[in-house]
């Protein structure tokens, strides 16, 4: 499993007690639609990821060469391999969580007069065990909701389900990230996919209903997509630490707040929020007072984090607990103590209208 750069393998070792570097995981496309958006993004993490399959290699840096060619030689800029890192275990979870929601007929329903559109074999799960992705394939094909490939390499599907399947392997891929020494943590700009992930934590019957918590996007920098990008990594070198304090924030936050009853929420999020509020209008000043442009690019997150049981005795526990279970894949438990456990996504979005 390897976090790849344009030619290079990049690991991040770990130092002790070192908190692990934070990885950006954009999803759900293979490639970025907000384009130089990521230069702003790249202010408050410690690289961008995305999920690319090996036969779209060089589609990002012809597309975007501006921002991809010299965030790759930064080494800020990862490609997470499909036909690597969505492996064997990953696939049977995929598998086993898009096999209940299709048995329980939550599918069923959905429009089928609707263009469809591509994803690629590796990215459910082809390479990571082929009987299962098949299986998961077939399943989709006698809904109507997937065809037969014509190229090869990619599946017609429609495009809510293949969202769905995006949006929970942006929450099956993160624990590849330990291995590395690095964080993945999931980031769209896609709002509809963000309120998707709400909905499925806050199923009735999964552990997450009632703890689901959603910051609302509160606006934290300049949107920088004119600015070229060499300012903006001298600009990141000098106010790094500011910027990742924030997106940690917000972390805990939403972790603090999806522990709490759901009366006392509110009222501690009232309290709360000023404190996030210091911290951006901090950010802004700083990028108001070097861009001479007014602040549009913001940042929120949704997510659920609550006490779940381990699932076996070495302490192994379910990274992706909400999304499991809300499909109805309820894992054998044991154990004694309870860990944390949750899912969750940043939302970012860039307003074009102050340009």
């Amino acid at each position: 499993m390897r976090l790849q750069g344009e030619e290079d393998c990049i690991i991040f070792p770990m130092a002790a007690k070192a908190q692990p570097k934070e990885i950006a995981f954009y999803y759900p496309g293979p490639i970025w639609q907000g384009s130089d958006w990521i230069k702003t993004l790249i202010l408050f993490f410690d690289g961008v990821g995305i999920l690319l399959p090996n036969y779209m290699k060089g589609k990002l840096e012809h597309e975007d060469p501006a921002t991809a060619i010299p965030l790759m030689d930064q080494g800020l800029l990862h490609v997470l391999e499909p036909e690597k890192i969505v492996d064997k275990a990953a696939t049977k979870q995929l598998g086993a969580t898009m096999g209940d929601l299709i048995k329980s007929g939550a599918l069923d329903k959905l429009p089928k007069d609707i263009r469809y559109h591509e994803i690629s074999y590796s990215r459910m799960g082809g390479y990571g065990d082929e009987k299962i992705a098949r299986d998961l394939l077939e399943k989709l094909k006698a809904k109507g909701l997937a065809r037969d490939t014509e190229d090869g390499k990619s599946i017609p599907m429609h495009p809510m389900v293949r969202a769905l399947i995006l949006v929970l392997l942006s929450q099956i891929l993160r624990p590849q990230g330990k291995d590395l020494g690095a964080e993945l943590s999931p980031a769209t700009d896609r709002p509809d996919i963000v309120r998707a992930l709400e909905e499925l934590l806050g199923l009735p019957e999964t552990p997450s209903a009632g703890h689901v918590v959603a910051l609302d996007l509160e606006t934290v920098a300049v949107d920088l997509r004119l600015v070229p990008l060499d300012e903006i990594l001298d600009f990141r070198k000098q106010n790094f630490k500011a910027h990742r304090q924030y997106v940690r924030a917000v972390r805990k936050l939403t972790r603090e707040l999806s522990s709490l009853p759901e009366k006392e929420r509110e009222e501690e999020l009232k309290t709360r929020r000023e404190e996030l509020q210091d911290l951006a209008s901090g950010l802004k000043t700083t990028s108001r007072k070097a861009w001479k442009r007014p602040a549009g690019f913001a940042i929120g997150m949704a997510g659920a984090f609550w006490k779940f049981l381990p699932v076996n005795a070495a302490g192994a526990h379910d990274f992706i607990g909400p999304l499991l279970t809300a499909a109805g894949l309820f894992v054998g438990l044991k154990g004694k103590d309870k860990v944390d456990t949750g899912a969750y996504s940043y939302l970012f979005q860039a307003q074009s209208r102050f340009y």
